[in-house]
């Protein structure tokens, strides 16, 4: 069983000043919070225990906006991260959270769209003996972990922004763990900038032979939305699939009846004290009006 860890602290720097009173993870991406993206994902997963770190002055305000995510069938919890001391101190903060269970760790700036695609990360998942990370073609590859495979898919090597890349594949924001994770992440001594790297937890996967790495495939999408330009292609890319399709992403609410998270009865009661001038509030009440007709 996966539990889920949504890192959401950081300085949001890159935003400023947009950041500066206000967490990176609630600001708008078109119609929704930006941490609706990340927590859908795990939705999509299965995933319902699921930690949110983030920082004294902003876990408050994720908190208020989330509560304890009982009235979406999820457990959710909150730790704090005191300083940015890297990803990979996620799994020391969540250690406690974690117990035994395997992990799946989600920045919370990073928006995917994987559409059926995943069902191919869960049949991948479920076979995972170490690792699973995510690939993501990008035409800028030097900018992030690169990601080689050879001609069947196999991963090869795995090195962070390399001046030669040797592959378009970048490493995304959607790691999956077993539990050893959290001893390796224990013995992790910080880098020359004074962070625990994820990316030295991936190599030593890499090194036993035990880290996998997935291709999102063409059709899908990942906006790693931490700067101006990236958030401004998150809103707009939300805006044209929902204009297009009439149909919402990462609408979290519909996400839990339609998984089975909540009840119709629930689902009615949730959105209830929604604003009546909302349009968020109107999809809903179409949504509830579909079922309730089915």
């Amino acid at each position: 069983m996966y539990k889920g860890i949504l890192l959401a602290g950081g300085t949001g720097s890159r935003l400023f000043p947009l950041t500066k009173v206000f967490s990176k993870q609630l600001l708008p991406i078109y119609d929704k919070p930006m941490i609706y993206y990340p927590l859908s994902t795990f939705m999509l997963f299965g995933i319902r225990d699921i930690l949110i770190i983030s920082t004294p002055s902003d876990t408050p305000h994720i908190k208020d906006l989330l509560r304890n995510g009982r009235q979406l069938g999820l457990n959710i919890e909150y730790k704090i991260q005191e300083a940015p001391r890297g990803i990979a101190e996620a799994f020391i903060i969540g250690k406690d959270f974690i117990e035994n269970d395997d992990v799946c760790l989600i920045l919370g700036d990073n928006i995917f769209y994987m559409s059926d695609q995943v069902k191919d990360f869960q049949e991948k998942i479920a076979k995972n003996t170490g690792a699973v990370i995510c690939g993501y073609h990008v035409p800028d590859p030097e900018r992030f972990g690169v990601i080689e495979f050879d001609e069947n898919d196999k991963l090869l090597s795995l090195e962070e922004k390399p001046l030669n890349p040797k592959s378009n594949f970048a490493a995304v924001g959607l790691y999956f763990y077993k539990n050893d994770v959290i001893k390796k992440a224990a013995k992790l001594r910080p880098s020359a900038r004074g962070e625990l790297e994820i990316t030295d937890i991936n190599l030593e996967y890499l090194h036993e032979n035990r880290l996998q790495a997935m291709r999102m495939c063409r059709g899908t999408a990942w906006i790693d939305a931490g700067t101006p330009d990236s958030l401004m292609d998150a809103a707009q890319f939300v805006q044209m699939i929902e204009k297009r399709q009439g149909l919402k992403l990462s609408c979290i609410e519909e996400l839990a009846l339609n998984l089975g998270f909540i009840s119709l009865d629930q689902f009615e009661k949730l959105i209830l004290p929604f604003p009546d001038s909302s349009d968020y509030k109107k999809y809903l009440q179409k949504i509830l009006l579909e079922k309730s007709c089915a």
